[in-house]
């Protein structure tokens, strides 16, 4: 006499019998009511029948995170599952994003991908693949009443997640031989890569896309872009998108996945960015050149986020000395940006009578219309900017010591650039 089951085990039999009745009326609606086929197709869904051989062909499936077919439709090498959270982070982007929630994908016989349905059935928060790779006793006595049974079927369906014989590429698939050792000539130096799709990720990243271009809350905040109202959504926009078809007209021969997006793979734009330029112009009308240094755009910020950096009162220490260091570094980069944009010009604009920079000033812009010593040149230069610097940050308590470190600071770089 078996044991009676619990609550929790008849839920489970009760979500298997349900699959397999649902999948049963889909195929019967196709028949007629007098067709032969009608008695094959009940006994094929006797659960019992169903699963041991669902417990068979799980072997011709796989689960995936990183699959081969994407690369070449007839490569028949391995394809790996790697759970994210047990991948390196790094700051790149990568399947190590995706987390503990993810979607795998599944590879292998398209005529098996019902079993991979069949897992994918959740119950209280857990798949049934899920349950089966912790071999769950409950699980186990939904799918048989003899314990032998369930726990050979709980460990062939959890199988679909362990990798197919050996490692192995394939001559359609790609290679790289990546260089490791001292010597380009010796072919023990290299490692050959064989890179693989990353499935899981590239389903995320057409999730996120259709949600933004399509679900309804992004087109509530396009239309309140458009009517010029505030929005708790942001409207994010995807420009030169293109679309990569796989598998053709059966996407399912490729993967799981890949099917549910019917063979669509969002590619994102990879283009230089475009150069908008603001035209250069000699500075007439302007007793100094960094009253149109300190109007561009980066200047402003930096002046900004300096600023609120030492408002902050930072701790006098190392770290604070360094990013301290960097933000001048920034705004010399940014000088010298300029100074060599102005040298773009025609040689002697500073000599119009509307020019009323300072003749160092000049020199320094201007350096093939003026004859000027270099090192006073840049002594001037320097000491321009740090009058500059200290003025933008009067607020703060600045002073003669500070201007002799921006000063000191400023040399090394002009002394650079001028050569």
């Amino acid at each position: 006499m078996s044991t009676p089951l619990t609550k929790r085990q008849i839920e489970l039999r009760l979500l298997i019998e349900t699959f397999l009745s649902e999948r049963l009326n889909v195929k019967l609606e196709k028949l007629t009511a007098d067709d032969p086929k009608r008695d094959v197709l009940c006994e094929q869904f006797i659960p019992t029948t169903w699963l041991e051989d669902a417990s068979r062909r799980v072997r011709q499936i796989q689960a995936v995170t990183h699959s081969l077919k994407p690369i070449h439709p007839d490569a028949k090498g391995s394809s790996l599952f790697c759970d994210p959270c047990s991948l390196l982070s790094v700051k790149e982007v990568g399947t190590h994003c995706l987390g503990a929630v993810f979607y795998a994908d599944v590879v292998g016989n398209a005529a098996a991908l019902d079993v991979y349905k069949f897992l994918k059935l959740i119950h209280e928060g857990q798949t049934l693949l899920t349950l089966a790779q912790s071999a769950d006793s409950d699980f186990g006595a939904a799918l048989s009443d003899n314990p032998n049974i369930a726990q050979a079927w709980m460990a062939a369906f959890a199988g679909l997640v362990a990798p197919r014989d050996k490692f192995s590429s394939h001559t359609q698939a790609k290679q790289i031989y990546w260089f490791i050792g001292n010597d380009p000539h010796d072919d023990a130096g290299y490692h050959l890569l064989a890179p693989l799709y990353p499935t899981s990720l590239v389903h995320r990243v057409h999730q996120t896309l259709q949600d933004d271009r399509f679900s309804d809350a992004a087109k509530e905040a396009r239309q309140a872009r458009k009517a010029g109202k505030w929005h708790e959504r942001p409207v994010r926009e995807y420009p030169n998108l293109a679309v990569q078809k796989l598998g053709g007209t059966k996407p399912q021969n490729i993967s799981q996945l890949n099917s549910e997006r019917r063979g669509d793979n969002y590619l994102l734009a990879s283009l230089p960015p475009l150069w908008q330029a603001v035209p250069v112009k000699p500075l007439f009308n302007v007793t100094s050149l960094f009253n149109v240094y300190q109007r561009r755009r980066e200047v402003r910020k930096l002046i900004k986020d300096f600023y609120s950096f030492l408002v902050g009162n930072p701790t006098a220490n190392q770290a604070t000395r360094m990013q301290r260091d960097e933000f001048l570094s920034a705004f010399l980069d940014e000088l010298i940006q300029f100074t060599a944009e102005m040298q773009t010009l025609a040689s002697g604009w500073s000599k119009d009578p509307c020019c009323e920079l300072p003749s160092l000033q000049c020199a320094w812009l201007d350096p093939d219309a003026n004859d000027a010593n270099t090192d006073e040149v840049i002594e001037v230069i320097a000491k321009d900017f740090a009058q500059w610097l200290n003025k933008k940050l009067d607020q703060l308590p600045v002073g003669d010591s500070e201007f002799l470190y921006w000063r000191k600071l400023a040399r090394e770089p002009l002394i650079e650039y001028a050569g």
